[in-house]
């Protein structure tokens, strides 16, 4: 389909000798927030990094915009999980934000004054502005995460990637997240997240990709996101079940 955003066919990918993707295919509209849910273990992480040739592929194509990802990267933000980041790198909360400009002003060039009030001004729609110079060490999580998610507004991108923006981040910050990233589809952005707590799903994402290993089902959340497909996708991992179980079936 010529007018997604995204455009996934036959994609696999393995770690070692372990296939962790195989078969994958799935289009993604554009100004659609997207949840990636599955269990632990089915190539959530992996497929956005395969995606985005982080990670090699075994085979598949993978279209942005209609093109390869090396033509559309500038199109793209991403916000890696926050505990693959070295947060020990002496810089501060400002600098982090900064560099997700590079893409624009180039590896080898200053940044301005304007890139760093352009950086500066995403800390502050994200509550930060008061820890710019502080060095991002000696944030806490939530922080850090805030920062992180400046960084890739900074981008001012069409399509977004996050991985695990809520993990282990306070309900303030898991509500300031989310708000932008409802701006950010009303402005017809694209967003696809990662995410593990189904119980919020429903008021969260517009769409849903359950994956595990392949793609079991995606589309629209209040069309698919049922407790046959959940219990489909989460096999015997039944931890969703219980305090979630509610909220899937008030959810059809």
């Amino acid at each position: 389909m010529e007018h997604a955003v995204i455009q996934v066919k036959n994609l696999a990918a393995s770690y070692q000798k372990n296939t962790v993707l195989h078969d994958v295919d799935f289009l993604v509209q554009p100004g659609t927030l997207t949840g990636i849910v599955g269990p632990n273990g089915a190539g959530k992480s992996t497929l956005i990094k395969t995606m985005l040739e982080l990670h090699p592929k075994l085979k598949g194509d993978v279209h942005f915009f209609g093109e390869p990802f090396k033509k559309a990267k500038k199109k793209i933000g991403y916000v890696p999980q926050r505990g693959s980041v070295d947060w020990d790198f002496p810089t501060d909360a400002l600098d982090v934000v900064t560099m997700g400009l590079y893409g624009k002003v180039g590896w080898f060039k200053w940044p301005t004054k304007k890139d760093k009030e352009k950086a500066y001004a995403a800390l502050e729609k994200m509550g930060m502005a008061d820890y710019a110079k502080r060095q991002i060490s000696q944030l806490s999580g939530g922080q850090q995460q805030r920062v992180f998610l400046a960084r890739a507004l900074v981008q001012e991108a069409d399509l977004y990637f996050m991985d695990e923006p809520l993990a282990g981040v306070d309900a303030a910050t898991e509500r300031a997240i989310m708000t932008t990233l409802k701006e950010l589809k009303s402005k017809g952005k694209t967003v696809l997240v990662v995410h593990h707590d189904l119980q919020t799903v429903p008021n969260y994402f517009d769409h849903v990709l359950f994956l595990n290993r392949t793609v079991i089902k995606h589309g629209l959340t209040h069309e698919i996101f049922t407790p046959e497909l959940i219990e489909k996708t989460y096999g015997g991992n039944m931890q969703w079940m219980g305090a979630n179980q509610h909220v899937v079936h008030s959810a059809k």
